[in-house]
């Protein structure tokens, strides 16, 4: 019997067996915890280790601090220390618990030391969470579920991710309404340059100068194929394949995270995550500013960019399928869960509908932008709880098509070419864009959080579980006659 379920499981989620699944049914227990003994060192530092590392995976993924300092201090009060304090900051977690006035505290603290976009780590967790709060997991347990989910690999392979990354772009390419060799020079462009990012990455080099790699080889062939458009005798718009390349490089920065640190009461990380951001940025700029003096330097003259967009936008069918195809790529670049990627490409597509919508009012693109997230945030927090997805996957997802590449590269170009005033005035643009699409989503998802709480199945509240009970919080039990779970 045991087999059989192991091997279901596998079918079903693949390799991502490092989750409560694995727990034997004989150890769930719906009793309520007792207090942790205040003398008992030894329990407290089990659960308060815990906490904070559960506390490091989430914010590896981008979780803001609050959020954070929210699940650690849930998972340490559900084993009995209520008595805790938490402080997160940019990469470090420390977690004290008070033991009254004669025994003295004890802290524990965890760093983060690098931060990667793996979804579906990051639903493992929250899974975990989940289940710590419905069902009781002992602390022991737990860090072995941690253990298997921190140590698990991607659930696809380099090359999957490398060809969403293609993806993505290829979907940027068509929301700015390009043709069909704009969004073939986009695929291939941004194929290479994830392939040379990682392997970059591999020898320890900074992501700042992995930025700049990617925003000069972003130039270089939209700059070789207008150069060559006439002898070639195509129609080419170089600036949609720079935007394309700029929105995936920016996609993977912790923008949301950063400004909603920065709104929800976490100043210090909202601005060290917020200057991470604008670093990355800038290497970003920089590298497309290198490659724009080279090509200019080897006699080719890139177009001149007016102070409106020198193409129109695409069709409303195809910018929805543009924007759906961005952000269900962004998921699985991300290595989301396959449950994730239809939620993700309903997001995306929503969100670009909204901005589609109101370009035909005289909302301006910062507040279409704007409006369009706080919709991605409400919806995707509403979707999230009943598709069991971190909200956090759906808001990032949605909000990768509205990203301001165009915006930015049209700015750099205007300083660069003798147009200061207007390209800076593009600039301001593509960072209040930014700011809003990062306040709408932490808006949206506060709405959500308001509207609907998590639902408690009845029966775990009344201290029994049924198969329909694991069903929802994703457990597989084997068949037995209805009773009660006991130890």
């Amino acid at each position: 019997m045991k087999a059989a379920l192991r091997k279901g499981l596998d079918r079903i989620l693949g390799d991502a067996t490092a989750t409560i699944d694995t727990i034997e049914p004989g150890s769930i227990v719906v009793a309520p915890r007792k207090p942790i003994a205040l003398d008992d060192e030894a329990a407290i530092t089990e659960v308060l280790d815990l906490a904070a590392r559960i506390g490091a995976v989430l914010l590896d993924s981008g979780t803001g601090a609050i959020d954070t300092r929210s699940q650690i201090e849930f998972v340490a009060g559900i084993f009995g220390l209520d008595d805790v304090e938490v402080d997160v900051t940019f990469n470090t977690i420390l977690v004290s618990a008070r033991r009254g006035p004669t025994l003295p505290p004890i802290t524990t603290v965890r760093t983060v030391h690098y931060r990667s976009l793996d979804f579906t780590r990051l639903a493992h967790i929250d899974r975990l969470v989940r289940r710590i709060r419905q069902l009781a997991i002992t602390p022991g347990t737990a860090h072995r579920i941690v253990d298997g989910i921190t140590a698990s690999p991607h659930p696809y392979p380099y090359w999957f991710a490398t060809l969403s990354w293609g993806l993505m772009a290829l979907g940027i390419s068509i929301l700015l309404g390009g043709t069909a060799l704009v969004g073939t020079t986009s695929f291939l462009t941004t194929i290479v340059i994830v392939s040379l990012n990682r392997i970059l990455a591999r020898i320890g080099t900074p992501i700042f100068f992995q930025q700049v790699l990617g925003g000069f080889i972003a130039v270089l062939p939209a700059a070789g194929l207008y150069h060559w458009r006439e002898e070639l005798d195509i129609v080419f718009a170089p600036s949609q394949v720079i935007a394309a390349g700029i929105v995936v490089l920016l996609s993977g920065l912790s923008l949301v995270g950063s400004v909603q640190d920065a709104i929800t009461g976490a100043p210090l990380t909202g601005t060290a995550r917020f200057s991470e951001v604008v670093l990355m940025t800038g290497g970003i700029l920089a590298g497309v500013g290198l490659a724009i003096s080279l090509v200019e330097a080897m006699g080719v003259t890139l177009p001149g960019l007016s102070t409106t967009s020198p193409f129109g936008r695409a069709d409303v069918i195809s910018s929805l399928l543009g924007g759906a195809m961005a952000a269900g790529a962004f998921a699985a670049a991300s290595y989301a869960e396959r449950r994730a990627i239809p939620v993700a490409l309903g997001a995306g597509m929503l969100a670009t509908g909204v901005v589609t919508g109101l370009a035909y009012t005289a909302a301006g693109p910062i507040v279409a932008s704007a409006c369009a997230s706080v919709v991605v945030g409400l919806v995707g927090g509403l979707a999230a709880r009943r598709a069991l997805v971190p909200p956090l996957v759906v808001a990032v997802a949605g909000i990768a098509p509205l990203l301001p590449g165009l915006a930015m590269y049209r700015g750099l170009y205007g300083v660069m070419s003798q147009q200061t005033i207007a390209g800076f005035r593009e600039l301001a643009t593509a960072i209040t864009i930014g700011c809003s699409i990062a306040a709408g989503v932490t808006l949206g998802e506060f709405i959500a959080r308001k509207l609907k709480r998590p639902h408690l199945p009845v029966s775990l509240v009344r201290g029994r579980a049924t198969g329909t009970d694991a069903k929802y919080l994703g457990l597989t039990l084997p068949r037995r006659k209805p009773g009660r779970w006991n130890t």
